[in-house]
């Protein structure tokens, strides 16, 4: 009899669990007004002429290094491509690449009128055939 009471209390208690868990997740909007910020972020790639000498394309990183000290954008990165092993969909042919993160469009867009930035990229369009600019904003 006792094991009875205590099964039946038992069914009673997962029941009673699994409703509040289902009406608690259910008004969980309600409760939890924050909604995901959008991120904007910015990704370019450089392929650098092939004459330049070995100085010139370590000089060309000072163009990232100056893009890092401009308003708007945060968490500049820049690099090479990486040693990874060749794939049918890699594209390893460009020279450097870099990304940052904006918190508005609006921002990434004053960011790129800004006269700094425009200033830097003429000091640094020599130094490059062509350029690859990618934007892309996630939820």
């Amino acid at each position: 009899m006792e094991r009875r009471k205590f099964l039946f209390r038992s069914v009673q208690a997962s029941a009673l669990l699994l409703i509040s868990r289902n009406i608690f997740a259910s008004a969980l909007p309600v409760f939890n007004p924050i909604k995901k910020k959008k991120m904007y972020f910015h990704y370019l790639l450089f392929w650098l002429r092939k004459d330049l000498s070995e100085s010139e394309v370590k000089e060309f990183e000072n163009f990232f290094e100056g893009l890092k000290k401009l308003p708007y954008q945060k968490n500049l990165r820049y690099g090479k491509p990486a040693a990874s092993s060749p794939r049918s969909v890699l594209d390893s042919t460009f020279t450097y690449n870099a990304s940052m993160e904006f918190d508005s469009l609006e921002e990434l867009e004053a960011y790129g009128k800004l006269p700094e930035h425009l200033a830097l990229v003429q000091q640094y369009k020599p130094f490059f055939e062509r350029m690859q600019v990618y934007d892309t904003v996630y939820n």
